[in-house]
């Protein structure tokens, strides 16, 4: 893993929100690269709950200021960034006020997901890609954490598919058991197709649950990682029969395991 770049995007990261299993591995997995010689950036989105004084958070003016088209409406990015205590990771954090200042993550008090996060959605997905791109850090691997990220490897794969710091890049989606039922949005594929995403590429979001947001995944990314024992044998068997390199959970917890399915299953 010497020198290799890997760019880790998840909805959730600790220090900055609970130990979850997801926010746990988006932690512990660039900071294992890192100690291993890598090199490894960490973007996920800075939600209202974040306490930027404790963190030390502070606005990054050269790589803000854009605005995104999102919906059909200029929205501006905000980038702020921080270094995790004693690990030499930095994580930069994609903001605007109306998407991320609420004290809350995907959900609101009640248990239900905000109505607006197809659009957050879409905002984070273009963000990242953009500031990376401001940034110009050309990853080796892209390494993905939680359904929020589902958009990547589609949008990687065709609104960017020729922009040349990517032509390399590799994507991997670490898979999580299901945790919302239904469709999270009415509108994502409308969205999405307004970015002049063709229609065949996103026929699968014209209902948005859970299972579809995986098919995008499925049908875009390089590679996959189980990363809980209670993914759901439907998902595990979709991922499987892409025939794509797997990372099976037991597999998991091997010392060297992710860099070595990078270097010898990815890259």
């Amino acid at each position: 893993m010497k020198d290799k770049k890997v760019l880790i995007i998840s909805s959730e990261v600790v220090p900055y929100l609970p130990n979850t299993e997801q926010a746990f591995n988006s932690f512990q997995i660039p900071k294992y690269i890192n100690e291993k010689g890598g090199q490894t950036r960490i973007f996920m989105p800075r939600y209202g709950l974040i306490n930027e004084r404790r963190h030390q958070l502070h606005e990054v003016i050269r790589l803000s200021g854009m605005n995104l088209v999102i919906n059909e409406l200029d929205t501006p990015l905000i980038i702020k960034v921080a270094s995790i205590p004693k690990e030499r990771m930095q994580v930069y954090f994609i903001d605007n006020e109306d998407f991320f200042k609420r004290r809350a993550i995907l959900r609101d008090d009640k248990g239900n997901l905000f109505e607006d996060n197809d659009d957050r959605m879409v905002f984070f997905t273009k963000g990242v890609i953009e500031t990376v791109k401001k940034l110009n850090w050309s990853p080796d691997i892209i390494h993905l954490h939680g359904w929020f990220t589902s958009l990547f490897p589609l949008y990687l794969k065709t609104l960017y598919k020729d922009e040349p710091l990517f032509q390399d890049s590799k994507l991997v989606t670490s898979i999580y058991p299901k945790d919302f039922d239904g469709s999270m949005s009415d509108t994502l594929k409308t969205k999405v197709a307004s970015d002049k995403i063709e229609d065949k590429s996103i026929e699968a979001l014209a209902e948005a649950s859970y299972e579809n947001l995986i098919k995008i995944n499925v049908d875009h990314a390089d590679g996959f990682v189980i990363a809980s024992d209670e993914v759901d044998d439907h998902t595990v068997a979709a991922i499987k029969s892409s025939k794509k390199p797997l990372l099976e959970y037991q597999a998991t917890t091997e010392e060297d395991a992710y860099t070595n399915f990078y270097t010898e299953q990815i890259c």
